[in-house]
């Protein structure tokens, strides 16, 4: 892959970075793996809900009623009386919504730091982990891709960073 400015863009682009420039930029002046990161964070909200869909709402509730123990079955009899009380639908995926990037953030933040219990360092000792670019083989490398955190909000696929819908 050519790892010019002028290619990182393009590729930033096309994958539809909100500032694709600048990330060529940091990635190639400070050595920060931008590509990694937004991919990465890219891919950490395909796994969230779009909130122009909502007929994952539906499927829940169906799962829930087939299959009333299954693991993850509450959420679907939770979103049922939900909507049995009247809960606009757009609510109930803004809140879903929101939970899962707060996990994403969350995730995000645990990757760079394990924020052990003193008790459970005392126990285990300097323990930690991180997510690591990898070659052409998948090895990894010693380069770290770190900060995501910083950068959760910056790659919300609606481009509000997670605030609100307008009201209409």
């Amino acid at each position: 892959m050519d790892n010019s400015q002028e290619a990182l863009t393009e590729i930033f682009s096309a994958l539809g970075a909100r500032a694709p420039e600048q990330l060529a930029v940091s990635q190639v002046s400070e050595g920060i793996p931008q590509l990694h990161r937004y991919l990465f964070l890219k891919q950490a909200w395909a796994q969230t809900v779009d909130e122009q869909d909502d007929s994952w709402i539906d499927r829940e509730v169906e799962a829930a009623r087939r299959h009333p123990d299954a693991p993850f079955s509450g959420k679907g009899h939770a979103i049922g009386r939900m909507l049995e009380l009247g809960v606009a639908r757009s609510d109930i995926v803004d809140v879903v919504r929101n939970a899962q990037a707060e996990m994403i953030t969350g995730l995000c933040y645990l990757l760079d730091d394990p924020s052990l219990t003193p008790e459970d360092e005392e126990r285990v000792g300097a323990l930690g982990w991180a997510l690591v670019v990898t070659n052409d083989e998948f090895a990894p490398t010693d380069e770290v891709i770190g900060g995501l955190h910083e950068s959760v909000l910056d790659t919300d696929p609606t481009g509000r960073e997670m605030r609100p819908r307008s009201a209409t």
